[in-house]
């Protein structure tokens, strides 16, 4: 009766075996696909950010001369630059944890939210401070005209904001990012700015400026973010692929040896059979 079960089992397990080899193999091809793909994607993303950052540099500079400060007190704005996607690590859980870490601090300030990422994650705690959100913003190579649509409706609120900051994850190398933050100066700010009289900015042109650089800065973030989510999915990618490379390894040993197993069996059974016959 032993004999009858013992192999019946074995054969189960080597189906097993045999099947989830072929799960691991056919998950290793995706990885792979999405690997190539990421790369891609990345140096397109790379080209966008460097662009971008001609236009974030330049409206810091003009502020930086006009020695403009962000208000302390007031109505304060937390823009969050993220993504609708996934399967690229833990980049938009660090932005969020950044961002919750400044509303511990400010718990007051209103929220806008760019991509479904981040907005899951910070609708758990605060969601009460959501005031806009936007999902497939920046869902390929992000661009101005996004980044210009999302300032108009900020500004179409109809709630006056004293200090803006957004928070986006700044792209250091291919494997590398960081989560940080960067001010957009409102009109008040610019015009209460020591060096505004500098330049030869007539009072009505302030607020269209103040509005054209909060788009410069959510292009920048978006730009950046984008790079940082393909090289944070590249990586992803590569290290799915090597796990799985493991695994299947390890398993092709398993059904090898268990396979030996069966047919060392059978051909104990065979040889034991023969010899009680003779």
């Amino acid at each position: 009766m032993s004999r009858s079960i013992a192999p019946a089992n074995t054969y189960a397990t080597l189906r097993e075996i045999e099947s989830r080899l072929k799960s691991i193999k056919n998950i290793e091809k995706i990885t792979n696909t999405m690997k190539i793909v990421a790369s891609t994607k990345l140096s397109r993303a790379q080209r966008a950010m460097f662009d971008s950052r001609a236009y974030g540099e330049t409206s810091d500079e003009i502020f930086k001369k006009a020695a403009t400060q962000p208000a302390t007190e007031g109505n304060k704005l937390i823009i969050v630059s993220s993504s609708d996607k996934g399967l690229c690590g833990g980049i938009h859980s660090q932005i969020s944890k950044a961002v919750r870490a400044k509303l511990a601090l400010e718990p007051e300030a209103d929220l806008v939210i760019l991509g479904d990422k981040a907005k899951t994650q910070l609708a758990r705690s605060y969601a009460s401070n959501i005031v806009l959100s936007f999902n497939q913003v920046g869902k390929e190579i992000p661009t101005f005209a996004e980044a210009q649509t999302v300032a108009d409706k900020i500004f179409k609120l109809g709630k006056k904001y004293d200090s803006i900051e957004i928070f986006y994850n700044k792209f250091k190398s291919g494997i590398s990012f960081e989560p940080t933050s960067v001010p957009a100066f409102t009109e008040e700010s610019l015009k209460s700015s020591p060096n505004f009289s500098a330049y030869d900015i007539e009072e009505d042109l302030a607020e269209d400026l103040t509005e054209f650089a909060l788009a410069n800065a959510i292009y920048w973030a978006l730009a950046e973010g984008h790079a940082c989510e393909q090289s944070a999915r590249r990586s992803a990618m590569d290290n799915a692929s090597k796990n799985a490379g493991d695994m299947i390894g390890r398993y092709s040993i398993l059904y090898n040896r268990t396979r030996q197993a069966v047919i060392t069996n059978e051909l104990v059974d065979i040889i034991t059979g023969a010899s009680s016959l003779q």
